[in-house]
């Protein structure tokens, strides 16, 4: 590890310091920050702030997308709104780098790793604000076929990352930026990460409860 654990290496460097080769087990794992996603929703406790700060950057390419997913959500038709309402996903980083095709996972990460339910849509209760909560670790919905449920969120991720929602920051060294994960979805953009290095660290704050409970939705193991 180049960091204290207390840190997210989200770089494309080794414990070396050195950029990465190709078929670098974690460059694959990595691959998948550039998938619009909202920190540790595959985890039971999920994310409420990130912070990322830029040590070094590419000189092409490697920006950080924001999608504002109350925007999106305030911009649905009311049918849909109704619709989503109580929805509930099922989220996994296996279903993310499935996404991929990355599936180089042991029984035993996948045991240690299970997958939670999230809600579709969440209230924000700093402002009273409704929010989809979306993430490519999204597979499956509860109640719903499992391929219908996939074309919903893939729809909904759609919706949300149109260009009227979006924020796309271009770092300098030195940027420090924070974002509301309960609210927002973003992405890397791409580079060449076998030449350039991008030296990018996230501190990340916990959430009080999974979201699900926060909404006081009920899910039955399935």
């Amino acid at each position: 590890m180049r960091l204290r654990k207390e840190f997210a290496d989200v770089s494309n460097l080794n414990h070396d310091n050195k950029v990465w080769g190709k078929e670098s087990r974690l460059r694959l794992f990595q691959l998948g920050n550039r998938l619009w996603h909202t920190d540790s929703s595959f985890k039971r406790l999920p994310a409420l702030a990130s912070l990322l700060y830029a040590r070094s950057i590419p000189p092409i390419g490697g920006h950080t997308e924001f999608a504002d997913e109350r925007a999106a959500y305030d911009a649905l038709p009311e049918e849909t709104k109704l619709r989503l309402s109580c929805l509930v996903a099922e989220h996994s980083i296996f279903n993310s780098r499935a996404r991929l095709g990355f599936t180089n996972f042991s029984d035993e990460e996948r045991r240690e790793m299970p997958p939670v339910p999230q809600v579709v849509v969440r209230m924000i209760p700093e402002s009273g604000r409704k929010s989809l909560y979306l993430a490519s670790h999204a597979g499956r919905i509860f109640g719903m076929p499992e391929n219908e449920g996939r074309e919903l969120i893939d729809q909904l991720i759609g919706h949300a990352t149109q260009r009227q929602f979006i924020y796309t920051h271009r770092w300098r060294v030195n940027d420090l930026i924070m974002w509301d994960n309960r609210c927002t979805m973003h992405r890397g953009t791409e580079f060449d990460d076998l030449r350039w290095k991008r030296d990018v660290q996230r501190a990340t704050v916990s959430d009080i409860a999974n979201s699900c409970e926060q909404e006081g939705i009920e899910i039955a193991a399935a």
